[in-house]
Formats: structure tokens, sequence, C-alpha cells
């Protein structure tokens, strides 16, 4: 079976299982499709078509999927304690054990773990919320599929298990709203970003994914700086549009740009910097909206 039967079957695969996928560039993280969410199915004919015109990595849509994917990171500093460690740690604190769920075993020896979510639940994405080198999938956001295969390595299936109910801690803790970061701005957290806010992130956020090779740092760059103007104008949580540029960034990391997820946390913080000193309004149309 060639390898792109092989992605095939994993799509349909995917689809089965009711998680809606969509394609990534070959060999890559980075989405192959633009408004990939929406653009997400699990239809299986539409799956055939698009997988038989070519080796796609498979892209896993958390939110449509009703999933939340726990994405415990390797550590990347000598003594650092590695995600899936300070997940285990988490639940010994509280005195409880993780249940056994679906589990896929990433290329740099990290693990995703997914969680079916609670009828009427919705998350976003996080980053470092839990603990650092910690990040989740959910609302907005997507995983690399099991049978994708990156230079690096593939992403192989360590427990089928079927994914367990999101445990009510774990909920619990993300549904708490960290302490904002002291800015000189004075912006304090977004309780809900304006539909406008949320349109702008999510397209910055397209834009970074499909960042062509050679112009990944002045995509990210730009991007981050016109989130952090929103973030400055008190339209995003600055936590939020972070996570959000951070998960959108990861299509970046590559072995054959060379860029690094320390690079990439460096351009970010930069551009949302410099951003929220020039601090961007509403449109007067959406004012006129909103005060209608």
């Amino acid at each position: 079976m060639s390898s792109q039967d092989v992605l095939r079957e994993w799509a349909l695969y995917c689809a089965a299982m009711g998680w809606h996928v969509f394609p990534l560039v070959s060999a890559s993280k980075r989405p192959a499709v633009r408004g990939w969410e929406a653009r997400a199915t699990i239809d299986r004919d539409r799956i055939a078509r698009c997988w038989g015109s070519g080796a796609f990595n498979i892209g896993l849509a958390t939110g449509p999927s009703r999933l939340l994917v726990v994405d415990c990171d390797t550590a990347k500093q000598p003594g650092e304690v590695d995600g899936a460690t300070a997940l285990t740690r988490l639940a010994d604190e509280r005195g409880v054990e993780l249940p056994a769920t679906y589990t896929v075993a990433t290329p740099s020896g990290g693990r995703h773990l997914y969680f079916t979510l609670p009828p009427g639940v919705r998350l976003r994405n996080t980053a470092g919320q839990l603990a650092p080198r910690i990040d989740t999938r959910s609302g907005g956001g997507y995983v690399v599929a099991p049978g994708s295969v990156l230079a690096e390595g593939g992403y192989e299936l360590a427990d089928d298990t079927d994914p367990a109910p999101l445990p009510g801690w774990l909920l619990q803790v993300l549904c708490e709203r960290p302490a904002p970061a002291t800015s000189s701005a004075g912006v304090g957290p977004v309780a809900r970003p304006s539909a406008y806010a949320a349109s702008a992130l999510r397209g910055e956020c397209d834009e970074v994914r499909s960042a062509p090779p050679g112009r990944h740092n002045e995509v990210l760059s730009r991007a981050a700086y016109r989130v952090g103007r929103l973030v400055g104008g008190g339209l995003l949580d600055a936590e939020h549009a972070r996570a959000e540029l951070t998960h959108a960034a990861h299509a970046l990391v590559s072995a054959e740009c060379g860029c690094t997820p320390a690079e990439v946390t460096r351009v970010i913080a930069a551009g949302l910097a410099k951003g929220r000193t020039q601090p961007r309004s509403l449109p007067s149309r959406s004012d006129a909206e909103v005060a209608a």
C-alpha cells in the first residue's frame, strides 16, 4: 500500500470515529486549505476524493469533533519537567488518577491525549495554562492526526482506548482564567471578544499557518503586531491572543526552515508588545452595530 493510500485510510478512520478532518501540506503540520475548521469533514466521499489526489497529512479539527486534546510536550532544557510528568503531578495534587484515553505519540516524543467534551461545554485553546509544556486544543484548534508523517517521524497511535470524558478537575482548571499579566498599557482581560476582534484573530492565525517558506518570521511578526493592536485596544485578551498565535505558529516549526519554538515565542512576544503601543479601536460600523 502506498503512503498516499495509508494516509487516506487514516483520514477515513478518523471520520469513522466522528472526528472532522482536513488536509495538511504533505510531510507538514501546515493546513493545505484556508478556512480549515469550516471545511473539516467526516464525509467519506469528500475525504476519499481529497486524499485520492495527494499524500496529504491529516489535520483533525478539535472543535467540530467535540474533543479537548491535551498536548504534552517534551522538556527542552536540562532539569525541565516534561508535559506528561507535569500532568501526572497535577492529578496527584488532587488525589486523582488520569483515566486511560486515546493517545497519540508525536515525532518529538510528546503525547496527545484525547478527551470528549461534556454536552454544551465549549473550550478554547490554551498554552501553558495547565502547566509549562502543556497546551490544549479545542474550539478553533487542531492537532495532527495519527498516520501523518513529518521528516523527523510519524504520529503513531500509542493507546487506542476510546477517548475518555474530560475529567471534571481538568475542566475546572481550564475554565479558570489565569491572572492577567501586568502591562504598561494597563489592559485587563477581555471576557468575550467582539465578533470583529475574534474574526480578525482567526484571519491573522490563518495567515500565519499559510506563511510561505522564507517568510515565516515576517508573516508571524506582522500578525502578532496587528493582534497586539487589538489587545492594546482592549478588544482581545492578551493570553488568549498569545495562545492562538502560538498554536498557529506550530505549523511553521520544521526542520526545513530552522524555525524553533523559542524563536516563535520571541517573535510573537515582540510583535504583541509593539502592537500594544498602537492600540486599535473598533471600526465605526461595528460601533454603530453595538450601539444599536
